[in-house]
């Protein structure tokens, strides 16, 4: 074994690497350490609170920069489909070239995308920096992960710090409403991605100082093909379902994204296939319940980021509400997800994770069907209960889901694992945004497309929790 330089600030000792090229920095100061896993954190969390802050400001950008239903559902998709598309090639580039480097480059990128989502002049402008945003929050997210599976080798520590890096991510998601509300109140909507600038240099300057780069695998192949495939699925299919609500979905040019969807999956499919290191690897989807937990992300998703975009337009749009009182409006909900987070780990542990996951799944869905009466001019106390209860259900099913997924699939692989959950995840994302955005789309149609997306994420749901309550049943058996 040789010994590498040290490298960074002084007080930190250099580390071993051995002929495996696994790191061994059994001497790694305690301070180090909490500090890769403060920018660990920053980088999931700042991913996080944009998922929800853009929400809140949705009707001040229509007002501002001009544009109907369309463009905004656009502004919110073109990161999804990026962050969902690409989550797995930038684990693998990270893999290859070091996670450390590689997790610089995409805070770099997101927080420059931000500053130009807070100068954009027009809402195409908007909608290219949001698609950027995207790529550089799916090369943060599996990164990170790396980076601290890299920093904790010992299995109770690592899962201690993945748990802060969790529960950071949960508490911006939650706070993310309202901080867009008083910002937007305060300053303006331009401010709630500014506000993203010192946090990327925060993270930046944290991991150049403090974290250690990751062994490098040079043999790891990048699935380009691949990549480019999935990229022009979603783009298709986010775009035929988008326009299909504006223009009519008879319309040639919707057909035209519903094919181009339809011929692009095919080929993802076939490269997967045949690829000797493919983006994804297809023989996963042989274990029924790593086939099942997918599944149920992907339909969760399009039920919950569907309804907060329905909901964040019918308060403000319908209801008149101010962008601040609307993040109000979200924050019994999310509250209700942050808390469910913490309860769903010991509920799983008496009860197993079928139960649970079927149950959270259960009380989302059921949240939904007691939505259905929302009219033009509904109190907000006559809907907070039930919005609470799609939060908690949320909450509830994912560590569980999660758990059972990595539990699914052996350890090696749990990586590769874990990014295809977030990748389906977000995949739901731009589906349900799409769709719902599309049902609400005509002003005279807004509050009975509302409905029907509720009623869509009832089943969704509710079709959710039979399904792991069936498997489940099988498993005791």
């Amino acid at each position: 074994m040789g010994s590498a330089k040290a490298k960074g600030p002084p007080m930190r000792r250099a580390h071993r690497t051995t002929r495996s090229g696994k790191a061994d920095h059994p001497d790694r100061p305690a301070l180090a350490k909490s500090l890769t896993l403060a920018a660990m954190s920053l980088g999931f969390g700042v991913v996080q609170l944009d998922v929800t802050i853009v929400n809140t400001a949705l009707n001040s950008i229509g007002t501002s920069l001009g544009g109907g239903v369309p463009e905004l559902q656009w502004i919110v998709s073109a990161y999804t489909i990026a962050f969902a598309a690409l989550i797995l090639t930038a684990g693998a580039l990270g893999d290859r070239i070091g996670a450390k480097k590689v997790f610089m480059a995409g805070f770099a990128i997101f927080t420059a995308a931000s500053l130009v989502c807070a100068l954009a002049p027009t809402a195409l402008t908007l909608i290219a920096a949001r698609a950027v945003q995207g790529v550089g929050a799916a090369i943060l997210v599996p990164n990170s992960l790396a980076l601290l599976n890299h920093v904790y080798p010992d299995e109770k520590e690592r899962g201690w710090a993945i748990g802060i890096w969790a529960a950071g991510a949960s508490f911006a998601l939650t706070a993310g409403p309202l901080a867009g509300g008083g910002l937007i109140a305060l300053v303006g909507w331009r401010c709630i991605f500014l506000v993203n600038l010192p946090i990327g240099l925060a993270g930046l300057w944290l991991v150049w100082r403090y974290a250690d780069e990751t062994p490098r695998s040079p043999d790891r192949e990048l699935d380009l093909i691949g990549q480019a495939a999935a990229i022009g699925a979603l783009v298709c299919l986010a775009g035929a379902i988008i326009e299909g609500g504006a223009f009519g979905w008879s319309n040639p040019w919707v057909l035209a994204g519903f094919g181009g969807f339809a011929a692009l999956a095919a080929l993802f499919v076939f490269q997967e296939g045949r690829a000797s290191q493919p983006m994804l690897p297809l023989a996963l989807f042989r274990h029924g319940l790593f086939t099942l937990t997918s599944v149920v992300g992907l339909l969760v998703n399009v039920a919950f980021y569907g309804l907060i975009f329905v909901l964040s337009l019918y308060f403000q749009r319908v209801n008149g509400l101010s962008p601040l009182a609307t993040g109000l409006a979200f924050v019994p909900m999310m509250g209700a997800t942050l808390l469910a987070n913490l309860l769903a780990a010991r509920a799983t542990e008496r009860f197993g994770a079928p139960a649970i996951i079927a149950a959270g799944a259960a009380i989302s869905g059921v949240g939904c069907v007691a939505l259905l009466d929302i009219a033009r001019g509904s109190s907000y106390w006559a809907l907070c209960t039930q919005m609470i209860a799609l939060g908690a259900g949320l909450g509830l099913l994912v560590p569980p889901l999660t758990s059972a997924l990595l539990g699914s699939v052996e350890k090696a692989r749990s990586g590769i694992a874990a990014g295809v959950l977030n990748a389906t995840r977000q995949t739901g994302s731009v589906i349900g945004v799409a769709l719902f955005g599309s049902l609400v789309g005509q002003a005279k149609a807004f509050i009975p497309g509302t409905r029907e997306s509720l009623m869509i994420s009832a089943v969704l749901l509710i079709g959710a929790a039979a399904a792991v309550a069936v498997v489940g049943r099988g498993r005791k058996k």
